[in-house]
């Protein structure tokens, strides 16, 4: 499941200034953990509590940058978090490139702006059916927090890679969605047309036996009546 950029990254901002953590995360690639200098903890205490959001944006190594093309992107193709393996521009095309590439081989992925369209691709996808259809709700913890336009801008550039997967990820959902319903349009008229095809064959089959008779024997009978009439 994708979302767009900036709630996602105001929602992980209130959840850390909760209280929340990542220290049970391991951050395995290529078989080990990050090493204390590639992957700096941005507090120095147990949490960052009450953390406020220019806090939260000032730090440069932050994950909640850009989390959701590093979470799908192969970062061994990059040399996982050390940052010295290339140049930072062609890491950030490598990964972008690589975020969307897996995103595309995903047999299903779900967008949370659209609830409803998520819950039709995943049943088609699956061939399974929920019990209930899906409720779209807007309103987060995200959605209740206001920013200035100098704030977003300032999230934006800082998510501009996940920004990037965003805009991919919603075109390729909306391809896919009317293809399926392409797909299943489809498959409604032809099962209409099968079943307007044996109805037809069923009347055909039926006619002779409600009148009792072939064609030719009531042809039969009725000159038979004619003549002694």
């Amino acid at each position: 499941m994708l979302r767009d950029p900036v709630s996602r990254y105001l929602s992980e901002w209130k959840h850390v200034q909760r209280g929340a953590t990542w220290k049970t995360s391991l951050h395995m690639c290529d078989g080990r953990s990050p090493t204390p200098d590639e992957l700096p903890t941005c507090y120095p205490g147990d949490d960052w509590s009450g953390v406020s959001l220019r806090e939260f944006m000032d730090c440069t190594y932050n994950l909640a940058n850009n989390r959701q093309v590093r979470m799908l992107a192969d970062l061994s193709l990059v040399g996982c978090y050390n940052l010295t393996f290339m140049n930072e521009s062609e890491r950030n095309t490598i990964l972008l490139q690589s975020a969307k590439n897996n995103l595309k081989n995903m047999a299903f992925f779900g967008l949370t702006e659209f609830q409803r369209k998520t819950q039709f691709l995943f049943e088609r996808t699956f061939n399974l059916k929920f019990i209930s259809p899906f409720t779209q709700f807007n309103i987060t913890r995200a959605s209740n927090v206001e920013i200035n336009d100098g704030a977003r801008q300032r999230i934006e550039e800082l998510n501009f890679l996940d920004m990037q997967l965003y805009e991919y990820a919603k075109d390729l959902f909306q391809q896919r969605y009317h293809h399926t319903k392409q797909l299943e349009h489809q498959r409604d008229r032809q099962k209409r047309r099968e079943e307007r095809r044996l109805q037809r064959e069923s009347r055909s089959h039926r006619w002779p036996k409600e009148d009792g008779n072939t064609e030719g024997a009531v042809t039969e009978d009725y000159n038979s009546q004619v003549v002694r009439w």
